[in-house]
């Protein structure tokens, strides 16, 4: 099968392989890929910044979601049959869905979306999971809650206003002019425009955020939280209860208390909570966000469709940052 590939940590370059079809176990599905998307993790993947949380073996098949066909079945899988039509994203430790094929755990997956095109579904599974795990299992958001989420214009902000509102709560985020109309078709309640303004001197008093570029706009991010407030991030660096909370070994978890310990005293400055999230597959929770966009209350907001050989340039336009809604790349 065709592959994209890297040798070796830092390869900016993805490249085109041929390599064997995956073996499938007994619990896993092979599954034919239409569709994959491009999600900032893929770069942190490739440059190594993952490496205190996953190390991968070289080479590397790039990919964290996909849609496909099933074409074959582990002997004990039950849920699903040759020739489904599924979504995913398959456990951190199984990657490669910049391929043709790709062997993926029966949990891993759900069916696609009925109203979906397959392109449409790759778009949903990596930035539905992180979102649904950030605002049910971390911050709990409750209707009337009020919530900054960064980017809005990008591929988790356009997912994330949605669900959030679906939700019921108050939404502010951030994104340019030209990014201004488009989240508000969303259902933004208020905009901040990055370039003319801070937005930590516009907001005040939020439950929430929902952080998703990290750097100063984390730190910033402190400053706008009334006191019990949360800080979800997907985009910093991890603390000691993420180490705790996922099992990592004690050596490790003393390794995050050591990294964070500037956010450790925001937390203690201004009486909130900081969280870190590395999201988990879940076939369980794909099916739950199924029902909302068959349900039409979410869609999936796609920049451009791009061709599975042009993959190293639908990477570089992702990384630049300009897109609107997500990047796919078309593999059959």
């Amino acid at each position: 099968m065709k592959a994209m590939l890297i040798h070796k940590y830092g390869q900016k370059n993805v490249q085109l392989k041929n390599i064997p079809v995956p073996k499938v176990s007994n619990d896993d599905v092979l599954v034919e890929i239409h569709a994959a998307s491009i999600n900032p993790v893929d770069f942190k993947i490739r440059d190594g910044k993952l490496r205190p949380l996953i190390k991968y073996k070289m080479p590397l098949i790039l990919g964290n979601d996909f849609s496909g066909t099933v074409i074959k079945t582990g002997k004990n899988v039950t849920k699903f049959k040759v020739g489904d039509p599924v979504y995913g994203r398959p456990r951190k430790s199984r990657i490669g869905t910049f391929a043709e094929y790709i062997a993926v755990h029966e949990d891993d997956i759900a069916i696609k979306p009925a109203n979906l095109t397959f392109e449409e579904a790759a778009a949903v599974p990596l930035v539905g999971l992180t979102t649904y795990q950030a605002f049910h299992e971390i911050l709990n958001l409750q209707p009337n809650d009020k919530i900054l989420i960064q980017a809005g214009a990008g591929g988790i902000g356009t997912f994330a206003i949605q669900l959030a509102k679906e939700i019921g709560a108050y939404v502010a985020t951030t994104a340019s002019n030209a990014g201004k109309d488009l989240v508000e078709s969303l259902g933004a309640d208020k905009v901040i425009n990055y370039r003319e303004e801070n937005f930590e001197e516009k907001l005040a008093d939020y439950d929430y955020v929902y952080d998703t570029l990290g750097g100063d706009a984390l730190i910033n991010s402190f400053k706008i939280l009334k006191p019990g407030g949360k800080i979800v991030s997907i985009s910093d660096i991890p603390n000691a209860r993420f180490g705790k909370e996922n099992n990592y070994p004690f050596w490790k978890t003393i390794a995050f208390r050591l990294v964070s310990r500037k956010l450790t005293k925001l937390e203690k400055q201004y009486h909130v909570q900081y969280n870190f999230l590395f999201m988990k597959p879940s076939g369980e929770q794909l099916n739950k966000i199924k029902e909302l966009i068959e349900a039409e209350k979410i869609k999936p907001l796609i920049d451009q469709i791009i061709p599975f050989e042009d993959t190293q340039k639908a990477m570089e336009y992702s990384e630049s940052g300009r897109a609107k809604g997500k990047i796919v790349i078309k593999i059959k």
